[in-house]
């Protein structure tokens, strides 16, 4: 009878604490144990991979991906089902997403919204997956739903938007939403931009016949990411330092507010997007004869920003300020006037309109080969960045994020060796998306996941078959609460928000 299910030889295996030489042995969908590099070669099992050397980490975690949403503002509808989103997932490396719920603002209720999509993502997924809740209506009963959420269906996160008219909450919704979600230990994303001064730029802004997609970048000024990411720290420091997460951060003044924050010993988290790190906005002006509407494909909330820039977001990645780099995976097709980039384009637009834009780019694939190709990161922080943190943040750790034997899921992403593949472009006819297009076409890697085992599966073998397991195989995964910094045992001490302590 074989020992074990699946062994992992002549690897390095990566966490994010530790890189050393060991093999892995899986039994019952478990990490089973770590040993000695070459130790288990011969050991009885029914798939033995020889990683040649190459890195062995857990896999990756993606935990702001949008899938399958209904239409919330524009013409726009989302390219990727949960079937197509997490297929492309596991090409990239992928075991575990968290994607969205959206409630819209006719609903009152969270719960129902939850459900719908629930129902959208049953028997559909390749990876495992779990959901937030985007709250675009609290009203009386959406709130006292809230606790519900965290005690009966195993989410412990949910979304909040400082802008867009379909989304948009005022503050003092936002403290209402705060301080249901403080009493019931869930964690508050983010969207922070300032929607009333958007609404006046873009008006502005086409007063002026300023239409191009590049004006997307002058109506989203850095100004205000900052202004809006400074407030909503504000408002969860009124609310006895309510933990929150500011989501996609672009702008180096927005991460400055967030820093300050976090010294002061504030409970804010934060995230940013490969689109901060390799896009700018000159990407969203076309080239010389690129029909004008080619910007589109760039057009995402917040904005690329300038190539200046990056260096501060990679410095965030470095020092902590970001705990985690998530995908913002939001596509649509380019090429597409329906539901599209291109419902932008009128008679009176040919060139698009750029509040017209569906707001979005797709990267659940392309996110880990690029950064880990960058070499900006140690590779301890690449898996803290990518996996652990998003895993203790999320409510998912250890069972997803780490390589605890008996305890941990065998959710791996096995690397080629440094070198064998030498450089290479993306292109988007090698990625798995439902898109037809990808930002970083031509943009040159030097690495992409060889393996990627989710629960000690194999289900993407990119030498044997590519996509080498089925839909349905993903699981929904009820979260516990955040762990990441000891955040809610702190707001224990803390107290509960107290009327007379302002």
């Amino acid at each position: 009878m074989d020992s074990y299910d699946l062994v992992i030889t002549n690897g390095v295996c990566v966490t994010a604490s530790d890189i050393a030489p060991f093999d892995i042995a899986v039994k019952d969908e478990k990490i089973a144990l770590q040993a000695p590099s070459g130790s288990l070669s011969k050991a009885k099992t029914k798939r033995l991979i020889d990683a040649e050397g190459g890195y062995v980490m857990p896999g990756g975690i993606d935990c702001h991906v949008h899938l399958q949403e209904p239409s919330m503002f524009g013409k726009g509808t989302a390219a990727d089902s949960f079937e197509t989103g997490t297929r492309s997932a596991i090409a990239g490396g992928n075991t575990t997403i968290v994607a969205f719920a959206p409630q819209q603002r006719h609903m009152d209720s969270v719960l129902a919204a939850l459900r719908a999509t629930q129902e959208r993502a049953r028997d559909t997924c390749y990876c495992d997956y779990g959901l937030h809740v985007k709250v675009s209506n609290p009203s009386a009963n959406a709130l006292a739903e809230i606790p519900q959420l965290a005690a009966a269906e195993g989410v412990s996160s949910l979304k909040i938007y400082m802008t867009y008219a379909a989304l948009q909450l005022r503050d003092a919704e936002i403290l209402s939403v705060l301080l249901a979600a403080r009493s019931a230990q869930i964690l508050t994303m983010v969207h922070a931009e300032n929607g009333d001064v958007l609404a006046w730029l873009t008006d502005r802004l086409e007063a002026a016949g300023r239409f191009a997609p590049k004006y997307h970048a002058h109506a989203h000024s850095r100004i205000l990411e900052e202004e809006a990411t400074h407030r909503a720290i504000a408002l969860s420091a009124l609310l006895a330092h309510t933990p929150i997460l500011l989501v996609h951060v672009s702008a180096p003044g927005a991460a400055a507010h967030i820093r300050a924050a976090q010294t002061a010993g504030h409970p804010v988290f934060a995230e940013t997007c490969p689109q901060y790190l390799f896009l700018t906005r000159e990407d969203l002006d076309p080239p010389p004869g690129g029909g004008g509407v080619e910007g589109a494909k760039c057009v995402c909330a917040p904005p690329p920003r300038a190539a200046a820039d990056h260096g501060a977001i990679w410095t965030g990645l470095r020092n902590g300020t970001f705990a985690v780099l998530s995908s913002d995976h939001c596509a649509f097709r380019f090429d597409d006037a329906v539901t599209g980039k291109k419902t932008s384009v009128s008679a009176a637009h040919p060139a698009g309109r750029f509040r017209d834009i569906p707001n979005g780019l797709p990267g659940i694939e392309t996110r880990l080969p690029l950064v880990w190709s960058a070499r900006k990161l140690e590779p301890t922080r690449f898996v803290e960045v990518t996996s652990t943190n998003a895993a203790k943040l999320y409510g998912l750790y250890p069972r997803k994020g780490a390589l605890v034997p008996g305890v941990s899921d065998a959710d791996l992403v096995v690397w080629y060796p440094e070198g064998r593949l030498g450089e290479f472009p993306v292109r988007n006819e090698m990625l798995h998306h439902n898109v037809d297009y990808t930002p970083y076409e031509g943009r040159m890697v030097d690495n992409w996941p060889r393996y990627t085992i989710l629960r000690g599966k194999v289900v993407w073998d990119r030498d044997g078959g590519g996509i080498v397991s089925e839909k349905g195989y993903g699981r929904f995964l009820k979260r516990e609460r955040s762990c990441l910094n000891a955040v809610w045992d702190r707001v224990e001490e803390e107290g509960p928000f107290d009327l007379e302590a302002l």
